[in-house]
This record gives structure tokens, sequence and C-alpha cells, in this order.
């Protein structure tokens, strides 16, 4: 468990740390990556969905795909997150649009039982010891708030998601973050706060963050 003493920024600047952000797919993961980076001068560390060459087919058909969709981005992600770890962290910091944890979230809700049993057991065969961010920012927002981001985006793989598929993703980020104790975390409530559309929101949560005091802190500001 962290405490207040253990954040990044109480020890250095906020653009010498690691800062990981989470969320359901479509909250503005990569959009408040890119804007946060561009503010601390931090460089950016993206996931690599477009490499998968599964994604397409399991939205299509998540039953057959699912098993192999998910080893996919398990060894695709060690790989990523092991260069990450050559990184000079101390001289720049670094924004990442998704935790590794997060390959594990999405299996639980995309395999049945017995695949999720093989997922795991090749999981823990691979298992590295892999950077811990200094802060982790959980963007949170209804499943029709979120629907409507991806509808505005439209990306070909993701039009054949349903809302049923990411309710269970939320669900699934929400009973992982309740329990998280390996870094701080900010829960960020995004339905009227969207980094996309708001410049003005970048610096006010720089600023929150600035103010964090305990390790598990939430803001829903709506001004």
């Amino acid at each position: 468990m962290v405490t207040p003493s253990d954040f990044c920024i109480r020890e250095r600047p906020l653009n010498q740390c690691h800062i990981a952000i989470e969320g359901a797919i479509g909250v503005g993961k990569t959009t408040l990556t890119r804007k946060l980076a561009d503010k601390l001068g931090s460089s950016t560390f993206f996931e690599q969905v477009d490499d998968n060459p599964f994604i397409e087919l399991f939205y299509q058909d998540p039953t057959r795909h699912a098993l192999s969709v998910q080893l996919s981005f398990l060894f695709s992600r060690l790989k990523h997150w092991q260069s990450l770890n050559q990184q000079d962290l101390f001289s720049q910091g670094i924004i990442s649009d998704y935790l590794f944890a997060k390959d594990h979230i999405f299996a639980t809700v995309t395999l049945s039982d017995e695949e999720l049993a093989l997922y795991d057991q090749v999981a823990r065969l691979i298992q590295v010891d892999l950077h811990r961010p200094d802060l982790v920012i959980y963007l949170q927002s209804k499943p029709d708030v979120i629907m409507e981001r991806i509808r505005r985006r439209n990306r070909s793989m993701e039009r054949g998601l349903n809302m049923d598929y990411l309710q269970k993703i939320i669900t699934a980020y929400d009973q992982y973050f309740f329990h998280y104790k390996e870094a701080p975390l900010l829960i960020v409530q995004t339905d009227r706060k969207n980094f996309a559309d708001n410049e003005d929101a970048v610096d006010s949560l720089i600023e929150r963050i600035g103010n964090m005091t305990s390790q598990t802190e939430f803001w829903a500001d709506y001004s």
C-alpha cells in the first residue's frame, strides 16, 4: 500500500512522473494522454490496439475469438511494458493511456471460466516485474455517454461493440479500482467534463492532482 508521502508529485515535478490513464473503451484515455503530455512536456506511451489481428473478428463473434484476442493482447502488452522498463523516467515524465493490468480486466469479461483458467496459467508463466506508475487516473462515464463518443469517433473495428458488452467492461473496471492499492489513484467523472472538448479541463486536472493528500480520491468538478 502507498501513502501520501510516496506520491511522485511530493518528491519531484509532475513532468518527471509516470502517470497512467485508464478507463473503459471510448471514455477518453488517449485524448487526455495527449493533452496532459502536451501540458507537462512529457513523453507518451500508447496502447497498440491496431496491432491485434483478432480485434475486429472479436467484435463480430466474441465467443469464437475471445481467447485469441486476449492472448494476443497479453503478449503484445507484455512486450510493450517491458520496453517501458528500459526508459529513463526520471529525466522526462511519461503519460500512458493504459495499465498492463487492463489485459486481465478484459479477460474476466470476455473469457469463459475454462478459457480464463488457461489464460491465467499462461499469464503466470510469463509474469515479470513491470514498472509501477506513480499515479493512476481512472476515467469514469455513463455507458450511454461513452457509446455516443464511440459513435462520433467512428472506428471500423468498434462498430460491432454493443451496450451490454460495454456495461460489463465498466463494471469490471469499477470492481478492479475499488480494490486498487498499487499506486495513488484519482477517479475522474467525465460525463460533463470531456477533455476532448474543454481546453481548460486539463489545467483543472493538473491542479486537482497537486491537491491530492490521500491514496484514493474522487473528482467530479462540474463547474
